[in-house]
Order: C-alpha cells, then sequence, then structure tokens
C-alpha cells in the first residue's frame, strides 16, 4: 500500500555536488529499499533526464524536484522544490541566473584563495566537477586533498565560511521569486533541513511565516542531519503552522555512511505527510 511506501525526498547527484550519477543513485535507492525518490541538485534540473531512465527501468517512483538556493534576511535558506515539471521554462530561467551567479562565485572563491596563498583552486575544484555546477564542496575536496584541512568539514570552518578567506557572500533568489518559480512548475515548496541554520526560535517562526505566505507549503522534519530532539521540534512546528512535513535524507554519496538513502526516522505522530498534499502524484 502506498502509505507503507519508504519516502526519500531529497538527494543528489554529480549534477551538482553528489559523488554518484543519477543511474548509480537510483540503483542505490533501489538497493536501499526506497519506494519513492526524489532528485534535488542544487539549482539544477539536469540530472532528473538520467535518473529518470533509470528509474523506468526498475522498480521505483522517481520525481523531478530541486534544492533552489534562497537568500533571507542576508542568510541563505534551501528550498526543496518537489514535484515539479522539469520542462517549465519560468522554473528553467529562474535556476539559470542562480547557476550564473555559481560561475562567478567559484572565480572569486578562486581569486580569494589565491591571495590567501592557495593558487590554482579554481582548476583543482574543477578536478572533482563531474557535472556542470562548481560548489563549494568541490573547492572543499581540493582543499582537503590538498593538506589544506584535516577534514572536508573542518575546510568549510577554515576557509569558506563568513570571515574565512574564501568566502563569497551568496547572491540567491529572493523568497518570494524562488517559491513563484516552484509553484509555476508545479512542484511543492518545502524548507529544506530548517534546524541546521542555527536559527532562534523566534527567527525560525518568522522565516516558517513569510515562507508560508509566499506559498510554502512543507517543512523537512525528518533529514538526514537532524537528531532526534531536532526531529520532534520540527514536527511541532509543522503541526503548529499547518505544514506538511516532509522527509529525505539529503545524500550526498557513500562518502558519508552515517546518512543512507533510506535510512530515516519515521514522521513523528500527528504529522500530515507531504504526500498527502493536494498536487502529490498519485498512482492507481
Amino acid at each position: 500500500m502506498e502509505m507503507m511506501s519508504c519516502y526519500d525526498l531529497h538527494s543528489h547527484s554529480t549534477a551538482s555536488d553528489g559523488t554518484l550519477t543519477p543511474t548509480e543513485l537510483v540503483s542505490r535507492a533501489v538497493t536501499a529499499g526506497v519506494d519513492v525518490l526524489a532528485l534535488t541538485d542544487h539549482d539544477t534540473l539536469d540530472g532528473y533526464a538520467e535518473a529518470g531512465r533509470a528509474a523506468a527501468a526498475e522498480d521505483i517512483r522517481l520525481l523531478a524536484g530541486v534544492e533552489v538556493s534562497v537568500v533571507w534576511k542576508n542568510m541563505t535558506i534551501h528550498v526543496l522544490g518537489l514535484n515539479v515539471d522539469p520542462e517549465s521554462q519560468i522554473l528553467l530561467g529562474g535556476l539559470r541566473g542562480l547557476l550564473a551567479f555559481r560561475d562567478r562565485r567559484a572565480e572569486e572563491i578562486a581569486h580569494k584563495l589565491e591571495k590567501a596563498g592557495i593558487p590554482g583552486a579554481l582548476a583543482g575544484a574543477a578536478a572533482y566537477r563531474r557535472g556542470r555546477i562548481l560548489s563549494r564542496t568541490h573547492f572543499a575536496h581540493f582543499l582537503h586533498e590538498h593538506g589544506h584541512a584535516a577534514s572536508l568539514r573542518d575546510v568549510f570552518k577554515r576557509y569558506l565560511v563568513k570571515g574565512k578567506p574564501g568566502y563569497v557572500r551568496g547572491q540567491w533568489a529572493p523568497m518570494n521569486e524562488a517559491l513563484g518559480w516552484i509553484i509555476e512548475a508545479g512542484g511543492l515548496p518545502v524548507i529544506a533541513h530548517p534546524a541546521r541554520y542555527g536559527l532562534t526560535r523566534t527567527k525560525l517562526a518568522r522565516l516558517i511565516a513569510e515562507f508560508r505566505e509566499a506559498g510554502g507549503v512543507g517543512l523537512e522534519v525528518v533529514s538526514g542531519s537532524h537528531s532526534r530532539d531536532e526531529t520532534l521540534h520540527m514536527a511541532a512546528l509543522s503541526r503548529e503552522h499547518k505544514l506538511f512535513a516532509s522527509a529525505g535524507s539529503d545524500y550526498h554519496g557513500p562518502e558519508k555512511p552515517w546518512v543512507n538513502l533510506g535510512r530515516l526516522r519515521p514522521l513523528p505522530n500527528g504529522c500530515t505527510p507531504i504526500w498527502e498534499a493536494d498536487g502529490w502524484p498519485h498512482v492507481a
């Protein structure tokens, strides 16, 4: 039955900063027992066609999705667009603008790192890229592999966050604009991994209120990066603000074995799953 299905509605491939190709990602999801998978690469739908071909040959339902980079109160928030039309020209046009900024940001990161005594970062990061996007994660791999930090997490702390040598402020889409793209594409907007932003309860409530006002419908209650207590807190917020609850691993690849496809806590009691929302693709 549908309600017994295993949903993983947040995953990444080599089309953005994941390490598995879309085909490999679908295969791994099938092996992990996932029944419904959303491919939600950062600011791109480039991986969906390949993933769709792979899913058609497997016993799995694939949803077109995207993780849109949004600016809110001068900070970066990620919004998932679930079950979008991958051919929506409004959505694709908006994403092209974000990709253009990503290109400019990569050049600026490399320039700043060179000024800090680390030459060759642009070409070095590009060596780790397998898709269109050159992300901070690719720079992190370069810096880690070349001995500038003990781990990928350490790279971000030492080089790529505010106040550090390789930091470049995000110039992303405003909340209303980004949600407009998703809604025009027939998708369901969901705040991704809300506990990761380090917001106070007051600021998080303000974010959710503005998100709802802009047309947002869901909160990622269960995430690969949420603790049990964070999951319960997000569940309470989803009920309080009458948002649908989503669940996704935020899987990027096997390099992080503590985050795996389909390995998710169940939605807490009282939550209304996003897959019960109007507009969700149901099958007979």
